[in-house]
């Protein structure tokens, strides 16, 4: 399999400012931003449009932030989808069938969780009386292999 950094422009666009704006120098940025806005208010009498900057310019900011971060938590939840499912496949013993869940339907996957929780909780009662909770116990639908 053939692995290729993405060339998006808008890809590469938004690692750059998730990475830029989530720095410190960028939060001071913010900080110090707020701060000159709050001393500036005497010399503009605290006016509407004084007030209507700040509240502009948050929005702006606000609106543009979202979809950058939508975006890269995106691309970084599909991603950990994707090592997930290879830690799945390539361990022995495990459920091949648990790979790529994330796009079942929501009562498919409650059902799954909820024989997983199962498997917990047997697990923790034999925890409680000093046996092993490790292993590959069966999953009802699902053979050991």
């Amino acid at each position: 399999m053939k692995v290729t950094k993405s060339t998006s422009w808008f890809s590469s666009f938004s690692k750059w400012i998730s990475r830029t704006t989530g720095s410190p120098l960028a939060f001071g940025l913010a900080l110090v931003t707020i701060m000159v806005w709050a001393v500036t208010g005497p010399l503009f009498k605290f006016s509407d449009t004084w007030q209507l900057v700040i509240n502009t310019g948050t929005t702006i900011v606000t609106f543009l932030m979202v979809f950058l971060i939508q975006n890269t938590q995106n691309r970084d939840g599909h991603a950990i989808q994707v090592k997930l499912d290879e830690l799945i496949r390539c361990t022995s013993g495990a459920h091949n069938s648990l790979l790529n869940l994330e796009e079942l339907e929501e009562d498919e996957l409650r059902k799954i969780c909820q024989e997983y929780t199962k498997i917990a909780e047997r697990a923790r009662v034999a925890l409680r009386h000093g046996k092993s909770d490790t292993g590959t116990p069966e999953v009802r639908g699902r053979s050991k292999r």
